[in-house]
């Protein structure tokens, strides 16, 4: 067990390292989060618009209240014209959190790197290159899951980006683990 901690431990700080330089240092991620012309016009108008926070389509039909045919000509009706996928938040605070959110992101991937070590740890024929091999497949399955999925449905930018952060993340965690791991 102590194997494993130790395991989780280090190979979280390695995932999340290689996070922290992605989105800060190497600024990786800008594409997917540009600066809008006119964004204080388009804030105040979407305030104007929005009462709650949520995540918005446009255009959509409704959903769950709109019956397939509803929803087959609004998708219809949006074929060749722009559309928008829109993160609305009433109130900036996440300044006040930052470091609240950066303590939960450690320790969200401490938990994910655990979760691997006991896959791993499962397997009695351990060897580095089994585990490093099996680390960077974990990788991408959760890459495939989430940010894959979401580029493929809402074309958001960056799947390229993440991809890399996936392969690089938990490549250098399956180097760690698989020298970890594979010690008697």
């Amino acid at each position: 067990m102590k194997k494993l901690v130790i395991g989780a431990i280090v190979g979280g700080i390695i995932v999340f390292l290689w996070q922290t330089l992605s989105w800060t240092v190497l600024n990786l991620h800008a594409k997917e989060y540009q600066k809008a012309p006119g964004q204080d016009s388009i804030i105040n108008f979407l305030s104007s618009q929005f009462s709650e926070d949520g995540q918005y389509i446009l255009p959509h039909s409704g959903g769950g209240e709109a019956s397939m045919e509803e929803i087959e000509k609004t998708v219809e009706g949006m074929k060749g014209k722009p559309w928008a996928v829109i993160n609305y938040h009433k109130s900036y605070d996440v300044g006040d959190k930052m470091m609240s959110f950066i303590f939960r992101g450690l320790i969200a991937d401490i938990i994910a790197v655990l979760f691997v070590c006991w896959i791993l740890a499962a397997n009695p024929n351990r060897k580095f290159g089994g585990i490093f091999i099996s680390t960077i497949l974990i990788g991408i399955v959760g890459y495939l899951f989430i940010p894959y999925s979401n580029h493929m449905w809402y074309q958001t930018p960056g799947a390229m980006t993440n991809f890399v952060d996936a392969l690089l993340s938990w490549g250098l965690c399956g180097i760690w683990l698989g020298w970890w791991l594979s010690k008697k």
